[in-house]
C-alpha cells in the first residue's frame, strides 16, 4: 500500500504545474507557473475564454464559476456577474494572439479592495502536439502590510487555477 501510494504522489508531481514565486517585494511580486498540455495551441487559448467551465466557484465573489466570462479580444473583460444585476470587472484584455498569448490587467481577489493591480500572462508554445503553458502574474502597487505578504497566496490560488484548466483542457472537465 505504501509503495502504491507514493507512485500516486509521484505521478501526480510531475503533472502538476511548476510553481514560483520569482520575486516578492513590500511594493510587488511576480509568480510564475509552467505547464505542458496535451492539446494543441489551438484548442489551449480557446479554453483560456472559458473560465466558468475551469475556474474554482472557490474563487468568485458570486460562488458560482457559471458567472464567470472573459472576451478573448483587446478591451475584452474578465467579468463576473453578481446577484440582483451587480457585476465585477475582475481584468481587461490588453493583448490577445489566438494560439500565442493571452494578457490581462487588472485587480483579482483582495487586490480589488487597495491600490495594487496585476497583470496576467499565459504564453502558449506548441510542439509535437502539446501546449508548453507559461502563466505569470505580476502585481505592483500599495497594499496595506505589503504586497510581498500574499505572494505565496496568490501562488496558490492561481496554482489551483492552472492544474483546473489543465484538467479542463486534457479531459473535458475541471476537478
Amino acid at each position: 500500500m505504501k509503495h502504491l501510494l507514493i507512485a500516486a504522489a509521484l505521478a501526480l508531481a510531475a503533472t502538476a504545474a511548476r510553481a514560483e514565486v520569482v520575486d516578492a517585494q513590500p511594493n510587488g511580486f511576480e509568480v510564475k507557473r509552467v505547464a505542458v498540455l496535451n492539446a494543441p495551441a489551438d484548442k489551449v487559448y480557446a479554453a483560456l475564454a472559458q473560465p466558468s467551465q475551469w475556474w474554482s466557484k472557490d474563487h468568485t465573489w458570486s460562488g458560482s464559476a457559471a458567472n464567470l466570462s472573459l472576451a478573448p479580444m483587446a478591451g475584452g473583460c474578465f467579468c463576473e456577474k453578481l446577484p440582483n444585476g451587480g457585476s465585477v470587472m475582475h481584468m481587461t484584455v490588453v493583448y490577445a494572439q489566438p494560439g500565442q498569448a493571452l494578457r490581462l490587467f487588472g485587480a483579482l481577489g483582495p487586490l480589488q479592495m487597495s491600490g495594487a493591480a496585476g497583470h496576467l500572462g499565459w504564453a502558449l508554445a506548441e510542439k509535437d502536439g502539446k501546449t508548453t503553458l507559461t502563466q505569470t502574474f505580476d502585481a505592483g502597487g500599495y497594499m496595506k502590510g505589503g504586497l510581498d505578504k500574499i505572494a505565496p497566496g496568490v501562488d496558490a490560488v492561481l496554482g489551483e487555477q492552472l492544474d483546473r484548466f489543465k484538467a479542463y483542457v486534457e479531459t473535458g472537465k475541471a476537478p
